[in-house]
């Protein structure tokens, strides 16, 4: 497992896991907009979409997944050395309140107008406002362990978070001499 930087500061970084050609947040954001994907994707999960959402139509399903991938990817991509990425990347768990450890965060839309936005990106903090993005999925339920793709995306989380902690990466500053140590 490697890590990309995404923002020329190093305030935000994405994995590239082991026989992957691109980093995390890349294939998401291709996934996002492939509307292949996405039909098969919402063909095979409608009924958490219908029950959940109650939508029942997979093309305005897949409308509103391109609609908001865009936003999201302006929203990460487009972010200014002034921004705050805490704003941005919020707990994974709402119950918890204090930063832990290589915490698991999440990042999704605010403010959308047609319904809660169901696409999250997934990061391991390294500390205030410094993250490295492990995942995303397309989150149709109220908890991530009600389906196997959000499972995975639980799994891979863990599995970035045990890398670091067994190189021990726990703050920027290790990140940055770990990193440097590859080149």
């Amino acid at each position: 497992m490697t890590f990309d930087r995404i923002t020329q500061d190093g305030r935000l970084w994405a994995t590239r896991y082991e026989g992957y050609s691109d980093n995390a947040l890349d294939t998401l954001f291709e996934q996002w907009n492939d509307v292949v994907w996405l039909r098969d994707f919402f063909k095979a999960n409608l009924d958490d979409l219908i029950s959940y959402f109650k939508i029942t139509d997979v093309n305005e399903a897949i409308y509103d997944t391109i609609e908001d991938s865009e936003r999201l990817q302006c929203l990460i991509m487009d972010i200014s050395p002034a921004a705050d990425l805490d704003k941005i990347f919020r707990p994974l768990e709402n119950s918890r309140y204090a930063d832990v450890l290589l915490g698991k965060e999440k990042a999704r839309l605010q403010n959308t107008v047609r319904h809660a936005s169901w696409l999250r990106i997934y990061a391991i903090k390294l500390e205030p406002g410094i993250y490295v993005i492990t995942g995303g999925a397309i989150k149709l339920t109220r908890t991530m362990q009600e389906r196997e793709h959000t499972l995975l995306e639980l799994g891979k989380m863990e599995k970035v978070r045990n890398f670091l902690l067994e190189q021990r990466v726990v703050d920027k500053d290790a990140f940055i001499d770990y990193m440097s140590e590859l080149s």
